[in-house]
């Protein structure tokens, strides 16, 4: 599902790539009002990203506004960056959207009494989560009550070059691969100075999802930091091995040396790595060109299999005129009849789970040739859960500043996370 990220965002919250084009919109189902609905059929719903997802929402709204006449609603679209501050000074002013969408800082605004809890109209709804969700359904829960429903949630899955992989005699990776299987496969498909065979794993997302393969968590079940944990230590140093020992995913230089704003998903797309996990939002700019040969796999395993999903889910603000209608909105934008239009129109993985083993889904009717969308729903059965503690700000901050001496080499784990450890031990209160 996404994942919100204070430093490097990719989906919206998620996604740098998503996010670049946005600028402050607002789109128009129907009226034009800029605060909450006023209990008169109107509502107002506030997203974040660009073009795509302004394009795939609207045409949500258009068919649930087709399916019930007696709404109207106004969708509002903020720019990432400034996304949170915006919606939470509306809701502090008293015009709040209605529905709001949200990721991994949920709770930022749920312990902050700034959304509904949903139990209630998840129970007269006769809404199943599991059924619906699967392992996502309650993701974002916050003192044992559900504060939004999940809209989109794709795993983190590898992306590979099926050409040079062919070429080396490297059989395609599956879930079964194990950490050794990957690193035998990069070490093969490097050419020092000119490609590197694996991406790297630099982001929260990532490398977390080495320390849960690992046996680690971040946030252990009761809510405690654990990052300097055996399992997290070893993890991470895995991590930055890739880069300074082994020397098969590209370091700070290596990227700055290829041009200018050069990451994992362009050094991909130029066959300059043969591997790269991230989520689904290369899928549809990848469709659209022929220079790599290309097809997608689940993440490998480590001790266990585990992996990140980016995801963002709908939310009802306390400032809501009429509550119920505004979840009878998010119970259609989420259900098979409006969820298929987010994979129809490339905007993203869609949460119902139903709607990812579609043939839809499955096979889009604007891929060209056959890729492995399997991917996405066998990774959700392996996805590990993060606890979305209302602190995420924080600590994403003091991963940010703590990292930054390894990931340029001139750290090892330990150390780093035994700093971080301090750190989110003083902003996490314990029970």
């Amino acid at each position: 599902m996404g994942i919100m990220d204070t430093d490097f965002s990719r989906r919206g919250f998620l996604a740098s790539t998503l996010v670049a084009a946005a600028g402050v919109i607002t789109l128009t189902a129907c009226g034009s009002d800029s605060g909450g609905g006023g209990g008169d059929g109107k509502l107002v719903m506030t997203v974040w990203g660009g073009e795509v997802d302004k394009a795939a929402y609207q045409a949500r709204i258009d068919a649930l506004v087709e399916a019930n006449p007696e709404m109207s609603v106004t969708l509002q679209l903020i720019l990432s960056d400034s996304y949170a501050q915006k919606v939470q000074t509306m809701i502090a002013g008293g015009s709040g959207p209605d529905i709001m969408q949200v990721a991994e800082n949920v709770n930022v605004y749920s312990s902050k009494n700034q959304l509904l809890p949903l139990d209630e109209h998840i129970t007269t709804a006769g809404l199943d989560l599991d059924a619906r969700f699967g392992p996502v359904g309650s993701v974002y829960s916050y003192e044992d009550a559900v504060y939004a429903i999940p809209d989109r949630s794709g795993a983190a899955i590898l992306y590979y070059n099926k050409g040079l992989f062919e070429s080396a005699g490297i059989s395609a990776p599956t879930a079964d691969w194990t950490w050794d299987d990957m690193l035998s496969a990069a070490q093969e498909l490097t050419v020092p100075g000119e490609r590197w065979g694996y991406a790297g794993a630099g982001w929260w997302p990532l490398w977390w999802s080495f320390a849960h393969q690992n046996g680690g968590a971040i946030i252990d079940e009761a809510g405690r930091p654990t990052a300097d944990s055996d399992a997290v230590v070893e993890a991470l140093q895995y991590c930055g091995d890739l880069v300074f020992k082994h020397k098969v995913v590209p370091s700070t230089i290596d990227y700055a040396n290829m041009g200018t704003d050069m990451g994992g998903d362009p050094a991909f797309a130029a066959g300059l790595v043969a591997m790269n996990t991230t989520g689904f939002w290369n899928v549809g700019s990848l469709a659209e060109q022929d220079s790599v040969e290309w097809d997608i796999a689940p993440m490998w395993r480590g001790k266990e299999q585990a992996v990140a999903t980016f995801g963002s889910g709908l939310a009802i603000s306390r400032t809501a005129k009429d509550p119920a209608l505004a979840f009878k909105a998010i119970d259609f934008l989420t259900s098979d009849k409006a969820q298929p239009l987010v994979i129809s129109m490339k905007q993203d993985v869609p949460a119902n789970v139903e709607v990812q083993q579609s043939d839809a889904f499955l096979s889009p009717s604007w891929m060209t040739d056959p890729v492995n969308m399997q991917a996405f729903p066998e990774s959700s059965s392996f996805a590990f859960k993060s606890t979305f503690i209302p602190q995420w700000n924080e600590m994403q901050q003091a991963f940010t500043d703590g990292l930054a001496d390894f990931w340029l080499g001139k750290q090892e784990a330990a150390p780093a996370l035994a700093t971080i450890q301090e750190r989110l031990e003083s902003i996490i209160p314990t029970a």
